[in-house]
């Protein structure tokens, strides 16, 4: 594990208030933007920026450095040798989430209509949400005009029901002791007073139409009874159909009685405040610095675990084991073949090496550990099985470099060239393209033997027989120089 640690990241920091300074702010679920003022100066703990990032503050300063030092220290300390950037896992926050990644509440679903379902009407009901572009302040602020109307209402419930999934338990405790009631009995109470059912319910029992009935009020209570008799199929006496003023009449009525609640201004600045606090302030002024960067020293210390265990292992085998006891030989390599190579990774198939010779990319893994382990001796990446060997010759002589055979072959195979030319020997465009090819072969394969020319990528360009042509009489030579040379 690579750690990138800032001054921000580490101890928050303060964006202070200054007149006409103005921050902004995004709201967590449609991340859209809006400039405003800070009513104080905002301190936020490095507690908020690794944990609840999302409801809290953004610091983009902080984000520009850890992509910076990332950058700069990709192809230098944590992948010396690549030129592309690998596939890499970042850990910008810790939080485990039951929801899309990019949200923190189910706050609204979509339905997909593959058939037409959706165009044929189920029902004549209006939509809850009749003013959509309306805020939870805006509607606020027209309820302590006085206003009551049924777009108004709908609107706030909307807004209402969106908040009480957003919700802390904390701050659902706080609405409830200022309101008296919880934010979904809030809710319940909005959306009954623009119902049709009910609003009909009131209406006859507010204007007693109905002769049989009593009833001089249209209390919660009393239209709950009313419509309950009606679902238990009792016939209620014959009324009057109240007229369309009376029932506008009823559904005011409701109306006012549900808005109450949010005449008290400690209500309507509590749902402000506890809304303002879902948005993400983002801070863009606030300098960050970098107060350390590498591996992570408990998987520095959990890595040279593995390659202790590894030299362990070479030492106790060397006699044992054909490849090891080549490569303890000087020039190393001598007389190496690959499926001795093949063979020491069967060896190490086990934990913590877990080399699986059926899988050559299986020797990235230890590769990594020397890496994180000794991370100034590892050079490149590991590129094939064969580059075992160089893990090997680390555990054998420390002093050595750790780097893929490949790149060995690749200084080897350009002296080689230069020391044709100097001799007065050139070669052909083809057979640049073959040596090419052998050279390749060998950082993976390690020596060459004619045999390996009836093998791809050989036989598809002609096998021994084109290469021969090629090089007549001197193929012989050529394949125990670069041997001896590249493969030795």
């Amino acid at each position: 594990m690579y750690r990138i640690a800032t001054q921000i990241t580490q101890n928050g920091a303060t964006l202070e208030t200054k007149p006409g300074f103005f921050v902004p702010h995004r709201d967590r679920r449609t991340l859209k933007k809006r400039l405003a003022e800070l009513e104080d100066d905002l301190t936020y703990t490095a507690n908020q920026l690794n944990v609840d990032v999302d409801v809290d503050v953004v610091s983009m300063p902080q984000l520009r450095l850890i992509i910076q030092t990332f950058r700069d220290r990709l192809f230098t300390d944590i992948f010396p040798g690549r030129s592309e950037v690998p596939k890499t896992l970042v850990f910008a926050k810790i939080d485990l989430q039951a929801v899309t990644p990019d949200t923190q509440h189910k706050t609204r679903f979509v339905i997909v209509d593959a058939v037409g379902v959706c165009e044929r009407d189920k029902t004549q009901s209006k939509p809850l949400d009749r003013k959509p572009s309306v805020s939870l302040e805006q509607a606020l602020s027209l309820v302590k005009q006085g206003v009551v109307h049924a777009d108004v209402v709908s609107t706030l419930a909307a807004r209402l029901a969106r908040l009480a999934r957003e919700v802390s338990a904390e701050q659902a405790v706080q609405i409830k002791a200022t309101a008296g009631v919880s934010i979904e009995g809030l809710t319940a109470s909005l959306l009954e007073s623009i119902d049709t059912d009910r609003n009909l319910a009131r209406a006859i029992m507010l204007f007693q139409l109905d002769g049989s009935q009593n009833i001089s009020d249209a209390s919660k209570a009393s239209v709950d009874t009313y419509l309950q008799s009606l679902k238990e199929g009792v016939e209620p006496p014959s009324s009057t159909e109240p007229t369309e003023a009376q029932r506008d009449a009823a559904e005011e009525h409701a109306m006012a009685e549900a808005l109450k609640p949010f005449h008290d201004p400690k209500l309507r600045e509590l749902l402000i405040q506890i809304k303002g606090s879902l948005e993400q302030v983002i801070d863009e002024v606030t300098e960050d610095t970098l107060l350390q960067d590498g591996f992570d020293e408990a998987a520095r210390a959990k890595a040279q675990k593995v390659m202790g265990e590894f030299r362990e292992f070479c030492e106790t085998h060397k006699d044992e084991i054909e490849a090891l006891q080549l490569l303890y030989l000087k020039p190393h390599r001598a007389g190496l073949r690959y499926a001795q190579v093949k063979e020491l990774a069967k060896q190490l198939n086990r934990a913590p090496f877990h080399l699986d010779p059926a899988k050559p990319q299986s020797i990235e893994r230890l590769w990594e550990c020397q890496r994180a382990a000794e991370p100034t001796q590892v050079k490149g990446d590991a590129k094939s099985l064969v580059d075992l060997n160089a893990l090997v010759r680390h555990a054998l002589h420390p002093q050595e470099p750790v780097q893929p055979l490949l790149e060995e072959i690749n200084a080897r195979y350009r002296e080689w060239l230069g020391q044709q030319a100097g001799r007065g020997i050139v070669f052909t465009p083809e057979q640049r393209e073959w040596l090419d090819m052998i050279k390749n072969h060998m950082a993976t394969s390690l020596p060459i033997s004619r045999d390996d020319f009836e093998d791809m990528p050989f036989a598809g360009r002609g096998g021994l027989g084109r290469v021969y042509q090629l090089f007549g009489e001197q193929l012989e030579t050529v394949l125990d120089e670069l041997n001896e040379r590249l493969a030795a």
